[in-house]
């Protein structure tokens, strides 16, 4: 039986205390303590070896706390400890620099278009975007999460298909790592979705929650007994192409009748009484119209059956206490979520045995795939800092 050395100890400590004020924000040296179940003195060790680096930063708290000598307050330093978060979409891209605490430091997007989503086009324009922000800002980002819609395999980043963006056995891990000179982590886009709900958004605290996105494809990511769920290789969560309609529309991943066929862009777009193709802001506007219908569930007609349907399956395979609702599903009239919600708890052998499933709109809007990409990177670089 091996035994930790005394640095692999503090490593992990330290590692440890920084994980708490990365996720909770600051605590005091007594909470630290507690959530850590260390003494005093190794708190102290461990805060004074953070200060010192200008990784944390010790404050009196703005508010008193009560009589006497207030606590210090360890406050995580964002600018100490910076990554790149990249999120590829079918139709834009968006960079962000995302600091220790999950500060959003500064970002640029740009419009992915004809030749803008050949895989070079955007390695190119990534590195050439992220160096002119970091410069911009004097920041200087030690990894790199990137957020892509398809499958893609964790272990280096390879996409094995990006069916909407056009892309097939792409070494998008290799081609980032090569052109950033930094670590580079490459996830779907509603995987790490669902990494930024738990960490930083309506699933913090939940145990197990799915998180359920729609664009022009559909996509789930999972959150199982507190950690991302992923599949042996990184192949998880294409919930979208669950077949839920024998005999309907072809899909383009070769399937019929996928669910994604019948609740995504296209879908709703023909709920919506709109043109086959045409600005995303059609859609959003409309869907905000809709907000104020008198029934919007009866307006969007077959669109909101598909929907429960597909959620009832989710929860029935998954059994989360939570479901939430990202990109386009979360700009549906609140009506159509409180519907979906009624008729899930319903229909659902799972959501009625532990008293209900949740069913939420994303708390974190378009923000939701960077902030995953970028917590996707803080997983290692935490134990390194």
């Amino acid at each position: 039986m091996s035994v930790a050395r005394p640095d692999e100890v503090r490593r992990f400590n330290r590692a440890s205390l920084l994980r708490i004020l990365h996720v909770s924000g600051p605590a005091t040296r007594a909470a630290l303590a507690t959530e850590l179940g260390l003494n005093r003195s190794t708190i102290k060790m461990l805060v004074d070896g953070l200060a010192g680096d200008g990784v944390v930063e010790e404050r009196v708290p703005r508010i008193p706390q009560g009589a006497g000598r207030p606590s210090l307050l360890v406050l995580p330093q964002a600018q100490a400890v910076v990554v790149l978060a990249v999120d590829i979409q079918v139709e834009h891209a968006s960079i962000a620099l995302v600091g220790l605490g999950g500060q959003i430091l500064g970002r640029n997007s740009w419009n992915l278009r004809g030749r803008g989503r050949d895989p070079d086009e955007v390695v190119t324009h990534v590195a050439e975007s992220a160096a002119l922000l970091a410069q911009d800002l004097d920041l200087h980002p030690i990894a790199a999460g990137i957020s892509v819609p398809g499958v893609i395999r964790r272990t280096d980043g390879l996409v094995h298909t990006a069916s909407n963006l056009g892309w097939t056995e792409v070494p998008l891990g290799e081609r980032m790592g090569k052109v950033l000179g930094v670590p580079v982590v490459i996830g779907n886009d509603a995987e790490l979705g669902a990494l930024a709900e738990f960490v930083r958004g309506l699933g913090r605290g939940a145990s197990d929650a799915v998180f359920v996105s729609a664009e022009i494809g559909v996509g789930g990511g999972l959150i199982a007994e507190g950690e991302p769920m992923r599949g042996s290789v990184g192949y998880l969560g294409e919930i979208g192409h669950m077949t839920v309609h024998p005999g309907g529309r072809e899909c383009h991943c070769g399937n019929v009748g996928c669910w994604e066929t019948e609740v995504g862009e296209a879908a709703l777009r023909r709920a919506l009484g709109l043109a086959e193709f045409g600005p995303r802001g059609a859609i959003v506007a409309e869907l905000r119209e809709l907000q104020r219908d008198s029934d919007p569930v009866a307006r969007l007609g077959d669109y909101v059956d598909w929907l429960i349907l597909g959620l009832v399956n989710v929860v029935n395979i998954l059994g989360p206490e939570l479901v939430v609702l990202g990109d386009m599903f979360a700009i549906l009239p609140d009506a159509v979520v409180r519907a979906a919600q009624a008729e899930v708890r319903r229909r659902s052998m799972v959501s009625r045995a532990h008293g209900g499933v949740r069913i939420e709109k994303s708390s974190l809007g378009a923000d939701v795939k960077l902030l995953g990409a970028a917590e996707a990177a803080f997983e290692d670089v935490l134990t390194t800092v």
